[in-house]
């Protein structure tokens, strides 16, 4: 067989450095554009409209406006604030748009307004921020065949996240959340992303009217049903499909979800701008640590049972414990119906799943388990006892929404605002955490249940009522247990959960790690920013699925496929869950010493996502993102590339391209391979790969030393005997910090950033904090807690206080 090899010098768009300011113009029409500070001309010019009582009313229908000019203080900072007011169309409400474009930063936001001044009650369907169409829309100073499209999807896998070049797929682009227009001549990009989620979903829109030319620009935010029928009402009836509309009664008004916009010649900087106004906007939660285990799904999908539940927890507490793989999570098939996840499928697990758990507990393991939380199946309870508990259809039916599998079990969706629907959804989640001692819960499915309809609080949305749920569960579930999102529309489930899906499913076969790559490459910006990143699971083993629909692999995967499915999960910087029966990897200590590689592990506990510096500038030979840069310190990084291709490829890669300096002196390891690989010559590193393989490469600059690890503490300075107090490390500068020991002088040792003790008795203790270093080395602090007092031993009944479970 005749190896084709393929050359591909690489001259990528910077991705750090300073964007250029953006300037921002409202015409005497009361129409606005926005471009680079430095161009002559535009890259978005466009008006704003409504749909109210099913017409489409735009800025240009109304006879008069009004504009006035401030300054004021945002999200950025500094910034110019044009209000401008559109009034004067008879028997029609008033449109407004409040436009900020920040001074120093190449971003603006911009959020629409219906006002009625009708004198009675009207009703709006949709608010649109962008509507462009003819003159200048994603003018990028380049050949307009030359774009590229990033266009995020309604959930992370609804459908499947692609970069199109701009003809690719015939007359429309269309995203939720966010889209990135890119020129791959010019390098000049045009965001736009919603920065709420409060009443509506945000769809973007780009029309072409032939290929590669862009007729019309449209930014909504409107309800869910659009998405929907391509999802869970695909196949409900028109009654079903309820069109959002809410009442806005005379003299109130309805704001548009806010919306940022930004045109730079820097699209990493766009993006991860973006990311960190997300993480202040909802206060994010980011602070979890990067979970390593093991889950059923694509080992077992529908078939665990608890014997083989048993053997693979045995077996990870075992083999693989030591490095840091203590996640024990069980996935879909465990419970009798769904929207019945307290009640285990007896056939499965004849002695429950609480008991399981226990032993899972005893092996030193944390136990996860899989929900869908707002998914009532018609085998479930509620669907047999409480029709009324969910979201019905204007005559008062329950919307039918879907089914598990292959018609099998009819869905429908619990109402969370119904008082009956709310108190089942959190005892359900309580008898999850206290009763079953879980501590980790993956939510699925919140794309499919997130529609729109009759609830019991009427007018609510599905952004809203999917938040109302959230909260409820958070509530009984407490800060300690971890959230993770799985099928949502990325941003609305942001400060509830701690994790979030960020790509397409995962399995056994090569094309299943191809098809998740564009999702974890083009939503890198998110992790720790919206959550931490779950790439969902990597398959490491030979074994194979031939009885499902999905990702079925009747051959077993080859050891580079293996290796691009593990490294895949490691760029990502977020959780590393296996999806392998665990037993069948005995026999294979390659693909075993794969699970153990300390690099690929150290990606994921540095808890940084990997930058893919060729996002959207990747060759039309890759076909998608290939090149993944994680800068670990000032000294050292992993440098990824993946060949998703059938054919060998030679990439020769600018190290300026990857942020680094041409003239240092790098030693290179191949970190799969633990050798020394081919250094770096005339500025330029060369990577051959196999088809269907990964290379990762440890790039050490020997020019800079390894600087000691700088490690603030936080901790008392004494307390009680009994008292449990609370300690938290955190490294600043220096070499990044791996992992942290805390030794508290009587005994006991604790791992982690952040854990808490009580000492039993009174003295002065010296407590060592030690930290593990990226580089290898080793820093250590010690200081003083002065514990005071005795812990009582009399008997005192008048201090004793009933305890309450949480209800």
């Amino acid at each position: 067989m005749r190896t084709c090899f393929l050359g591909v010098l690489l001259l990528l768009a910077p991705w750090s450095g300073r964007a250029q300011g953006l300037r921002v113009v409202v015409s005497s029409d009361g129409r606005y554009s926005v471009g680079q500070q430095a161009a002559s001309g535009f890259a978005l010019t466009a008006g704003v409209a409504a749909q109210v009582d099913g017409r489409w009313l735009r800025e240009s229908d109304y006879p008069k406006h009004a504009a006035k000019q401030t300054s004021v203080k945002g999200y950025l900072g500094e910034a110019n604030e044009w209000e401008v007011t559109f009034s004067g169309l008879g028997g029609a409400p008033d449109l407004s748009y409040t436009l900020r474009a920040y001074r120093s930063e190449p971003f603006a936001d911009i959020q629409v307004s219906v006002e009625n001044s009708t004198g009675k009650t009207i009703h709006v369907e949709a608010i649109r921020a962008v509507d462009a169409s003819g003159g200048t829309i994603a003018s990028l100073d380049g050949q307009e065949k030359q774009d590229r499209v990033l266009s995020d999807s309604f959930s992370e896998d609804r459908p499947a996240m692609q970069i199109h070049d701009l003809g690719d797929e015939g007359q429309m682009h269309r995203a939720v959340g966010s889209q990135l227009i890119y020129n791959q001549e010019s390098h000049e990009g045009l965001f736009v992303g919603a920065l709420t989620s409060d009443l509506f979903l945000t769809v973007l829109r780009v029309h072409l009217d032939k290929p590669a030319h862009i007729s019309s620009y449209e930014v909504d935010s409107e309800g869910t049903t659009e998405l929907e029928k391509d999802n869970s009402l695909q196949q409900s009836s028109a009654d079903d499909q309820v069109q959002l509309s809410l009442p806005v009664t005379a003299g109130d008004h309805l704001g548009s979800e806010r919306v940022l916009v930004s045109v730079s010649r820097d699209y990493h900087n766009q993006l991860e701008t973006y990311g960190s106004l997300i993480r202040q906007i909802h206060h994010a939660r980011t602070d979890a640590p990067a979970l390593m285990g093991w889950w059923s799904w694509t080992a077992f999908y529908f078939g665990l049972n608890q014997g083989a539940a048993l053997t693979n927890a045995e077996w990870e507490s075992q083999k693989l414990k030591q490095y840091g793989y203590n996640v024990f999570h069980i996935d879909e098939g465990y419970q009798y119906a769904r929207g019945e996840y307290a009640t285990p499928n007896a056939t499965l697990f004849p002695d429950g799943v609480r008991n399981l758990e226990y032993k899972v507990r005893g092996l030193g393991l944390w136990p996860g388990i899989w929900t869908a939380p707002f998914e009532v199946s018609e085998r479930s309870w509620v669907y047999g006892h409480q029709p009324d508990w969910l979201v019905k259809n204007a005559q008062g039916r329950p919307i039918h929404a879907g089914s598990v599998v292959d018609n099998k079990d009819p869905l429908f969706i619990l109402d969370v605002t119904n008082p009956g629907a709310a108190e089942y959804l959190r005892k359900t989640y309580l008898t999850l955490v206290h009763e079953w001692g879980i501590h980790y819960i993956k939510m699925d499915f919140m794309d499919d249940s997130a529609i729109e309809g009759y609830y019991y609080k009427a007018h609510t949305t599905a952004m809203e009522a999917q938040r109302i749920g959230l909260q409820i569960i958070r509530d009984a579930v407490g800060q300690d247990v971890y959230l993770d999102k799985d099928g949502s529309v990325m941003m609305n489930p942001v400060g509830y959960v701690d994790y979030g899906r960020i790509s397409q499913d995962t399995g056994h076969a090569f094309d299943a790690s191809k098809e998740a790559a564009p999702g974890i490459a083009a939503r890198y910006y998110m992790n720790r920013n919206y959550f931490v990143s779950d790439p969902d699971a990597f398959a490491v083993s030979t074994q194979t699925i031939g009885d499902q629909s999905w990702h079925e692999s009747r051959t077993p995967s080859t050891l580079d496929e293996a290796r691009v499915s593990m490294a895949l999960a490691a760029v990502s910087g977020g959780m590393l869950e296996i999806g392998d029966n665990l037993p069948s990897l005995e026999k294979s200590p390659e693909r075993v010493a794969l699970l153990k590689n300390e690099d690929l592990i150290d990606m994921v506990r540095l808890g940084r996502a990997s930058v893919p510096i060729d996002l959207m500038d990747y060759s039309k030979q890759d076909g998608l993102p290939s090149i993944f840069m994680l800068k670990e310190s000032p000294r050292q990084g992993i440098l990824t590339v993946f060949n998703w291709t059938e054919r060998s490829t030679d990439h020769m890669i600018r190290l300026a391209d990857l942020g680094l300096a041409a003239d240092a002196h790098y030693q290179v390891m191949d970190a799969l391979e633990n050798r020394d690989a081919r250094e770096p010559s005339g500025g330029t590193i060369t990577i051959t790969t196999r088809p269907h393989s990964v290379a990762v490469l440890k790039l050490i600059n020997r020019d800079v030393a390894i600087a000691p690890s700088v490690v603030a503490l936080k901790h008392a300075e004494g307390g009680s005997a009994g008292e449990t107090l609370a300690f938290a490390a955190q490294c600043t500068g220096g070499d990044p910090v791996l992992s942290y020991s805390w030794d508290f002088g009587d005994g006991v040792v604790l791992e982690g950033a952040r854990v808490s003790h009580a000492w039993t008795e009174p003295g002065d203790y010296d407590v060592g904090v030690s930290t593990k270093g990226l580089s290898g080395g080793t820093t250590d602090q010690t200081f003083r807690v002065h514990i005071a007092g005795y812990m009582s031993t009399v008997f005192t009944p008048a201090d004793n206080r009933r305890y309450s479970a949480p209800q």
